[in-house]
């Protein structure tokens, strides 16, 4: 699953000119299905959702000490399949790579509860799915004296099918390592320390 976070001082959805949701701090959380996303891929995002550090300690000034749960804050979902699309050629987006209806429907809707069950369920909103939806949000940017530049507002993305980095071996890069084992050229050697008796 992808996600696009969005900390905010406000958010709202409305369709058809009625007001579906709204929050006051918190995040605007914008979550896509792709294909291949399984009910793992909601918890992992659910998990990082949740433990984002995303606001600042204000009694020891520090940037990206707290989180929503730290604040209390308040989430808003929005399903977005767009967050799949891609100007591959030409410029009309291609969303292959998205999950089809049944299958977002299911797993977004398994998202959304999982998150409430996780977090306050009076602090978490949603959208419509498969609606046309007006968001509206005023974005929480940081501000502060430990910025280059002032940011408009705080957006992070999040994709639960990034590759993972591999883990290093144990020992790999050891030079004390013995047997030593190098290669090169697809060829391998072997080191071995024989006692001092057996070279006399």
């Amino acid at each position: 699953m992808k996600a696009v976070l969005q900390r905010v001082k406000s958010a709202s959805v409305t369709v058809d000119e009625k007001l579906v949701s709204s929050i006051g701090k918190g995040i605007l959380v914008l979550a896509g299905v792709g294909k291949g996303d399984t009910e793992k891929d909601a918890d992992s995002l659910i998990n990082r959702i949740l433990k984002a550090r995303l606001w600042p300690d204000e009694g020891s000034g520090g940037q990206w000490k707290k989180n929503v749960q730290d604040l209390e804050g308040e989430i808003l979902c929005v399903s977005q399949f767009t967050l799949y699309g891609q100007l591959k050629k030409g410029s009309k987006p291609d969303f292959h790579d998205a999950a089809d209806v049944e299958t977002a429907r299911r797993l977004y809707d398994y998202f959304f509860q999982r998150l409430c069950a996780a977090y306050k369920p009076e602090r978490v909103k949603n959208g419509v799915f498969q609606a046309m939806m007006d968001v509206e949000l005023k974005n929480d940017g940081p501000v502060g004296v430990n910025y280059r530049s002032a940011d408009a507002a705080v957006t992070i993305e999040i994709n639960t099918q990034l590759p993972k980095k591999e883990k290093k071996k144990p020992n790999e890069g050891s030079e004390s390592q013995t047997p030593a084992e190098s290669t090169e050229d697809d060829k391998k050697s072997y080191e071995f320390k024989l006692p001092a008796s057996l070279l006399e």
